[in-house]
Parts: C-alpha cells; sequence; structure tokens
C-alpha cells in the first residue's frame, strides 16, 4: 500500500482518510482490495457527517466484507449497511471470492514498498504495532439471549482495544455464535488474557461457553 494511515479511531486520523479518498472509490487501484481491507479494520465505526469521503468508503466495503463472513447472519450488526444488500453491492462491484482475501498475508511487493518507506524517512522511535483479529464467541445453549452475549462483550474495556464489527451466524440446532472483529495494539493487549481470564470470567461466562480465534493479521 503507498500511503499509511494511524490513529484512525481519531479525528485527526479520519482527517487523512478523509482526504486521501477524495475523488477515489477505494483505497489503492480500481477496486477492493487488502489495502481497503486492512484499512476498514482498523475503522472502528463508520466515520461521520464531517468525513463523507471515509464514510461512503466505509458504506462500501462493509457491504462487501458482510457478504464474506462465513454463515447464515441475523441479528446484530455494526455496519450501517444491511445484510440483504451486501450480496447485491458485492456484485456490482465485480469482486470474486478469489480476489480477496480478508486476511491475506503481505506481497513482495507491499513489503518492498514497506521498504522503501523505512529507508526515505529519518529514524524516530518505534511505535507499537497493531492488529486485527477475527473472534468466534459462542453462547451456551439457543436459550441464551445473544444480545446481552454482545453487550456483555463489548462492555470490556481496556487501553489498545478496539471493538469493530460484528454478526450472528448460525451454527445448528438454533444456536448462533457471536462473530466479531476487534483492533488491537499489540503492546497494550494480549488476546489470550482478554479470552482466557476476562471473556470467560464473572460475569461473562453467564453467556460465553468458548471464545475461537479465526483469524489474527498485523495492521
Amino acid at each position: 500500500m503507498a500511503v499509511t494511515f494511524s490513529e484512525l479511531h481519531t479525528a485527526e486520523g479520519l482527517k487523512a482518510l478523509e482526504a486521501h479518498l477524495a475523488g477515489k472509490t477505494y483505497i489503492s487501484g480500481d477496486g477492493i482490495s487488502k489495502d481497503d481491507i486492512k484499512v476498514f479494520a482498523a475503522v472502528p465505526t463508520k466515520p461521520g457527517a464531517e468525513f463523507p469521503n471515509a464514510a461512503r468508503w466505509y458504506d462500501t466495503i462493509a457491504a462487501a466484507t458482510a457478504a464474506r463472513f462465513p454463515g447464515k447472519a441475523g441479528g446484530v450488526s455494526a455496519s450501517s449497511a444491511s445484510a440483504a444488500s451486501a450480496p447485491a453491492a458485492a456484485e456490482a462491484m465485480d469482486v470474486d471470492d478469489d480476489d480477496l482475501d480478508l486476511f491475506g498475508d503481505e506481497t513482495e511487493e507491499d513489503k518492498a514498498a514497506a521498504a522503501a518507506r523505512v529507508a526515505a524517512k529519518p529514524a524516530k522511535k518505534k511505535e507499537s504495532g497493531k492488529s486485527s483479529v477475527l473472534m468466534d464467541i459462542k453462547p451456551w445453549d439457543d436459550e441464551t439471549d445473544m444480545k446481552k452475549l454482545e453487550e456483555s462483550v463489548r462492555s470490556v474495556q481496556m487501553d489498545g482495544l478496539t471493538w469493530g464489527a460484528s454478526k450472528l451466524v448460525a451454527v445448528g440446532y438454533g444456536i448462533k455464535k457471536l462473530q466479531i472483529m476487534m483492533t488491537i495494539i499489540d503492546d497494550l493487549v494480549s488476546v489470550d488474557t482478554l479470552v482466557e481470564e476476562v471473556l470467560q470470567e464473572p460475569p461473562h461466562n453467564e453467556y460465553i461457553q468458548s471464545c475461537d480465534i479465526v483469524a489474527f493479521n498485523k495492521i
């Protein structure tokens, strides 16, 4: 990706994204790419009306990613785009599944571009890395209140943790799991600690049976 963004949970970070998207539909190129997915994972919620370019781009990427969550979705959604409109939006953009890897590794071109940017910049204090994480959270049974389960999950707040989009996915026998994205600052948040010592302890374990990491990607 030829351009980098930081602190996208702040107004200053969104200003840079807004300026970059002026006259553009995607972060790079003429179609949705891994660059769009990486930036999307770092934006916790849809940008407000003061960022019209970023908000339009967010809706476009949200529609495409919603169509690629496994299983039949329903109920909880942090995206303003409806699940029903997502397949149509993806079809209109002519995006094939093989063209879009939500959590793919960096290409050699990405690595070369990143190395060139680092070489061109003066040395400065190393910043903590960030990661986007996709997590499956399963309830005890089909009688578990999934709305309260998600509220319990999102009530967990810690420095360096930002909850993102979520979706309910059917797993069978009337049971649904919560699939949720989050962005973490690596030096501040341990995913193992979050799962074992927070989400599976009272009061959260009243609703949560288990948590599984589906994907873990450096940003």
